[in-house]
């Protein structure tokens, strides 16, 4: 009945926000079964509330086949969210969100025209459905620096990470973890900017942050911890940086396996030190894991 339909749809955002905080803890297998199971209690579901879920939780399985690196999964899903948002309303923020969502897969994808077509308008999207003090902002100010970095483009980068990291200290204060997300961009900017100093001073709040809201082993931690190192090997501290791509080695293959892009990144960052240093076995052992991954 009626009732029984509620039901379900409540236990649906109940395992939806579930998701969403295994998530954010880096757990994407369970996240992606707890996704899959509230999408199933409002797949066949008629009515605005079971629409806007099945939207949202089209967006979520989306974002978690992303962080698996399974683009060729995503994109449909984040397609298909898209649609549906604009079927709510082309104007809202549900629309915006899931026009972010495609752009960052755009950029994972190498798309990244497409990445900054999709995030300016959903920025346009949000600050006049949200206005300007608004934490959805702020995640746009934050991806679209993202994509100038990945384009060579770092004092652009500098000013939307900036932009992005004093709208969320106001909104959610300087130690936030989304704050110190943030800082990790900002950090990267000033990296490409050779002002090295000035990133490792941020990479060391961010990574004390995170390890006290994340814990000892996570992926936004390992990605830090990567760039930490690749700052320093930036300064010629090779022993500081291989202790940091080792950290990061690790706690990757940990997360997320020892088949995933990441893993084979980070694996190649560290052969390429092991040959500035001159130790060519270990050399060859990292960036021949690289190629394995990256081959397969």
């Amino acid at each position: 009945g009626e009732r029984g339909a509620e039901r379900e749809i409540e236990l649906a955002e109940v395992l939806a926000a579930h998701a969403e905080a295994r998530h954010q803890l880096g757990h994407y297998q369970e996240a992606l079964g707890l996704a899959g199971e509230a999408y199933e209690l409002v797949r066949r579901r008629r009515g605005d509330p079971a629409r806007r879920a099945r939207c949202r939780l089209l967006g979520t399985l989306g974002n978690l086949h992303r962080a698996l690196g399974d683009y060729r999964r995503a994109a449909p899903l984040l397609r298909r969210a898209l649609a549906r948002a604009r079927e709510l309303g082309p104007r809202t923020r549900q629309a915006a969100i899931a026009m972010n969502n495609l752009g960052i897969l755009y950029k994972y994808t190498g798309r990244f025209a497409r990445a900054e077509a999709h995030y300016r308008r959903a920025l346009r999207i949000t600050l006049r459905a949200c206005g300007a003090e608004h934490p959805d902002v702020a995640g746009l100010y934050h991806n679209l620096g993202g994509l100038a970095f990945t384009r060579g483009r770092h004092a652009a980068a500098e000013r939307w990470g900036r932009a992005a990291m004093e709208l969320r200290a106001r909104l959610s204060g300087a130690r936030s973890i989304h704050t110190a997300a943030d800082a990790a961009a900002l950090a990267a900017s000033l990296d490409g900017l050779g002002r090295h100093a000035e990133a490792q001073q941020l990479y060391a709040t961010v990574l004390a942050i995170f390890r006290r809201c994340l814990g000892a082993c996570h992926y936004e931690l390992a990605v830090n911890l990567n760039n930490l190192g690749a700052s320093l090997y930036a300064e010629g501290k090779l022993a500081a940086a291989a202790a940091r791509y080792r950290e990061a080695l690790d706690m990757k293959r940990r997360v997320l396996g020892s088949s995933h892009i990441d893993v084979a990144l980070t694996a190649n960052n560290l052969g390429l030190l092991y040959l500035k240093q001159g130790r060519p076995r270990l050399a060859a052992r990292y960036v021949g894991q690289a190629r394995t991954v990256l081959v397969d």
